[in-house]
C-alpha cells in the first residue's frame, strides 16, 4: 500500500499519514508534487489517495495529475480520502469517477471535516480550540475507517448516486467555474510584499515569481491557499480582500 496526496495547508497530509499509521505502520505517503509519486503508484496495487475539496470539487492540480497519469491507475484498488471545511456531498466521488474511468477499483471513501484553510474570508472561522477538537474527532474517524478497511468493510462516503446529487446541486453547479480552470484572481498587495520568496517556494504550481523584489503571479493558481497562509506580511489574498487568519494544521495540533 502507498499513500498519495495533495495538501494545501497540511490538513490532508496529516489525515493520510494518520490513516496509513493506523492501517499498517511504515507505509509511505507521497505528495503528487513529489517525483516519486508516479513510481510509487506503479509499484503498489493498493493506493490511499487524498485531497482537499474546494467548492465541492477536487482541486484542478489533482484532476490534472489523475488525467495526466491515467495509464498507471488500471488495476489499482483505491481508497479515497477527501478533507473539507464543511460539506462536499461527493467530494471523494469526484476523483473516484475518474479512477473508475481509467480502470481502477474504488474500494471506499472517507470524508473528514477539518479546519478551514480560507484565510481571507470570515465564513467558517472557528476558534483555535474548536479547530483542535475537529482534528481530534477526525483522528477518531480515521482510526475507525482504517480498522474497517482491514476488516474488509470500508466506509463509502462520497460514493454513489445520492452523494453525487448532493455534491452537484449543493455546490458544484453554482461554483463549477471556480475549479474548472486555474485562477488568475490571486492578489498581491505590493506595499506589503517584502520580496522574501516564501510564497514562491510554497506554490505547487510555479505560479509565483519575484520580479523587481516583489512577488508576481502568473495566472495559474490552484486555490490551495499556501501562499496566503504563509506570507509573513499577509500581503496575499484570493477570494477575499483581507487576511483574517492564517490557517495551517500545526496551529491546531
Amino acid at each position: 500500500m502507498v499513500g498519495i496526496y495533495f495538501s494545501g495547508t497540511g490538513n490532508t497530509k496529516f489525515c493520510v499519514e494518520k490513516f496509513l499509521t493506523f492501517y499498517e505502520n511504515n507505509v509511505k505517503a507521497f505528495s503528487i508534487e513529489d517525483r516519486q509519486a508516479v513510481e510509487a503508484i506503479k509499484r503498489n496495487v493498493e493506493v490511499v489517495f487524498a485531497y482537499p475539496v474546494y467548492f465541492s470539487n477536487m482541486p484542478k492540480i489533482v484532476c490534472d495529475f489523475i488525467n495526466r497519469n491515467r495509464s498507471i491507475f488500471s488495476g489499482k484498488k483505491i481508497f479515497v480520502i477527501a478533507t473539507m471545511g464543511l460539506f462536499s456531498g461527493d467530494g471523494a466521488g469526484c476523483a473516484a469517477r475518474l479512477f473508475i474511468k481509467y480502470g481502477a477499483e474504488v474500494i471506499g471513501g472517507l470524508h473528514l471535516k477539518m479546519p478551514d484553510c480560507i484565510g481571507d474570508e470570515k465564513a467558517l472561522k472557528k476558534t483555535k480550540e474548536q479547530n483542535h477538537l475537529l482534528v481530534i474527532k477526525s483522528q477518531d474517524r480515521i482510526k475507525k475507517a482504517a480498522e474497517n478497511l482491514k476488516l474488509g468493510k470500508p466506509p463509502r462516503q462520497g460514493l454513489g448516486f445520492w452523494y453525487h446529487m448532493a455534491g452537484l446541486f449543493g455546490q458544484r453547479l453554482w461554483f463549477y467555474r471556480k475549479t474548472m480552470n486555474y485562477s488568475d484572481k490571486l492578489h498581491i498587495e505590493k506595499d506589503k510584499c517584502i520580496g522574501c520568496g516564501i510564497c514562491v517556494s510554497a506554490c505547487p504550481m510555479d505560479n509565483l515569481a519575484l520580479q523587481s523584489g516583489k512577488a508576481q503571479q502568473k495566472g495559474r493558481c490552484t486555490m490551495c491557499y499556501r501562499c496566503v497562509n504563509h506570507c509573513p506580511k499577509q500581503a496575499i489574498t484570493l477570494l477575499g480582500k483581507k487576511v483574517y487568519e492564517q490557517c495551517t494544521i500545526e496551529k491546531y495540533l
